[in-house]
């Protein structure tokens, strides 16, 4: 285990924490969404930002997780960028309930919808409907981000998706309120309508299918936006609306007293008991993980500084050495780990084994390890540094492809919530048995340090270097040394660019990247949230038994 005082943990620290310091720099250029002048221009209208909606509503000094901070990251570069997809969502608690709140930023684009605030806006729909956890809708939008709108109108995950989630929602008994306090226009309009409560600020919150310049250009009709479409009007006259609120503050305080008479709900029931420090400091993290990729460590010591008391009971701890399972608990919770352990090690028959990537016998025990954690009702965590699974002869005869298919079975059927932090590599097939995006974990966040592709910058630079050059030299083409450098260069930059953290948060393949710190409030808070939600499906993995 690497010391404090050890030269390799001082240098693991230092480039660990610089990646730490390099997010936070980033978030808070995030935080800022459309700028400081669209911030000022916007207090001028006497409303709070989205920002700062979500702060005045959550309770003072409780933990909360943001998803998607950075979804649309250098994206829509053409328009002028659209910072944290232009919405901001949070989990986290008013009146003490755990909820979802999400507002839209009207400082980016007055709110407008791009394909990546649909995108965002339909994950957070997921999570409240994994969880069965309540939502509040703070509506600030301009509509449809017109210029792309066939990007985000008419397909079956786009725009329209959103109201269908509002009726399912609704029929599953979990509570929305939603809050127009800007304008709420077009087919957005039913957005909150279609909520349990709605509240409209006065004078500064509007809802109509058609504002008055499109009214006068459709119909002749001469008529302000107020008088069509105002808080008097839809409380007084429509009866759209349901409480008229005096200003932001007002509306937010009715929000917090409707949550406080919510009742309690059905619980999962999840093991829990009084939450332990681990004995580790978690601060050693920075310590342990790696410099660089070629580097072994020791994925024990990552997850004793996670669980609580650094207690960790390890399932099959002789057999399948390149993953690591075993049960633990995390914030009191009780919770089944499975981790990758990027080093080499010895098989049962003495053979070196290469670290992160997985063979027959760790896919096997991976495998029997989730069914295990179904069996006995335990949420999973899976700490992801994986290069993939063993090619070559030798594993390909062991029938190396039907033992991942066993793990990619038992994990992809597991009735049991799911958790994924990606700490190192996510390459390839590993990235789908270690419970990737496509797999339906409950939360899916990235350390800074994580990575994600079909393969390694360097792997994928050198296979493609070679297509490239067969088809320069069947062209006729004479490749120097310098050129094919030249070459490889290129491809390798392109290809580092998009294996980024940054580049899969802004894609929303992942739900955030976070500080390895905050690793266990964000477990916490998921399996609190799962814990809404009580299993009523039976585990089977199907015709793909071990």
């Amino acid at each position: 285990m690497a010391k404090k005082e050890d030269l390799s943990f001082n240098k693991n620290e230092d480039v660990n924490k610089l990646l730490v310091t390099d997010l936070n720099r980033k978030l808070d250029e995030v935080y800022l969404g459309g700028g400081k002048k669209r911030i000022e221009k916007h207090h001028s209208k006497g409303k709070l930002t989205a920002r700062e909606r979500i702060e005045y509503l959550l309770d003072k000094g409780s933990n909360r997780i943001e998803i998607g901070a950075f979804a649309g990251e250098e994206m829509y570069q053409e328009y002028g960028g659209c910072p944290s997809g232009g919405v901001v969502g949070m989990i986290g608690y008013v009146s003490k309930k755990q909820c979802l709140v999400v507002a839209n930023d009207a400082t980016v684009k007055a709110g407008a919808w791009f394909p990546i605030t649909g995108k965002k806006n339909l994950r957070f729909q997921e999570i409240a409907i994994e969880n069965k956890l309540p939502i509040i809708y703070l509506v600030d939008s301009a509509g449809v981000f017109l210029p792309m709108q066939d990007e985000i109108f008419p397909d079956k995950e786009h725009f329209g998706r959103i109201f269908r989630n509002n009726a399912i929602m609704s029929s599953m008994g979990i509570t929305q309120i939603a809050a127009i306090m800007g304008s709420c226009v077009a087919g957005g309009a039913y957005l909150p309508i279609m909520s349990d409560e709605s509240l409209i600020v006065d004078k500064t919150g509007s809802i109509f299918l058609a504002g008055s310049y499109l009214v006068k250009a459709a119909i002749g009709e001469d008529i302000d936006n107020e008088t069509l479409g105002g808080a008097t009007t839809h409380c007084e006259i429509s009866g759209v609306t349901d409480y008229k609120c005096a200003d932001d503050n007002d509306c937010l305080d009715k929000i917090k007293k409707m949550m406080s008479k919510i009742g309690d709900y059905e619980k999962a029931g999840f093991n829990r008991i009084k939450s332990n420090a681990p004995k580790q400091k978690i601060e050693e993290l920075y310590g342990i993980l790696p410099d660089t990729r070629e580097k072994q460590y020791e994925i024990k010591d990552i997850i004793n500084r996670l669980v609580d008391g650094s207690e960790f009971e390890e399932y099959k701890a002789t057999y399948g050495k390149t993953i690591v399972c075993g049960y633990a608990r995390i914030d009191g919770w009780s919770v089944g780990i499975v981790a990758n352990q990027r080093k080499v090690v010895k098989s049962k028959t003495g053979e070196m084994q290469f670290g992160g990537v997985f063979y027959s016998d760790s896919a096997d025990k991976a495998a029997r390890f989730i069914m295990n954690c179904n069996q006995k009702k335990i949420p999973l965590v899976f700490l992801q540094d994986v290069s993939g699974f063993m090619v070559g002869s030798r594993s390909e005869h062991g029938g190396i492809i039907k033992d991942g298919a066993k793990m990619v079975s038992a994990q992809s059927n597991s009735v049991v919530p799911k958790f994924t932090i990606i700490i190192g590599n996510s390459y390839g097939a590993g990235n789908y048995a270690m419970c990737g995006k496509a797999y339906d974990p409950r939360l899916i966040v990235a350390w800074p340090s994580a990575q994600l592709a079909v393969m390694s910058g360097t792997s994928a630079a050198k296979t493609l270097l070679q297509i490239e050059i067969a088809s320069l030299k069947a062209k006729g083409e004479k490749i120097t040394k310098e050129k094919e450098d030249e070459l490889y260069n290129k491809i390798k930059n392109r290809y580092d660019e998009q294996i980024s953290p940054y580049y899969a948060a802004a894609r929303l393949w992942t739900d955030a990247i976070i500080n390895p710190i905050d690793t266990r409030k964000w477990i916490s808070m998921g399996i609190e949230a799962a814990n809404h939600s009580p299993i009523k499906k039976s585990y089977n993995v199907g015709v793909i038994q071990t």
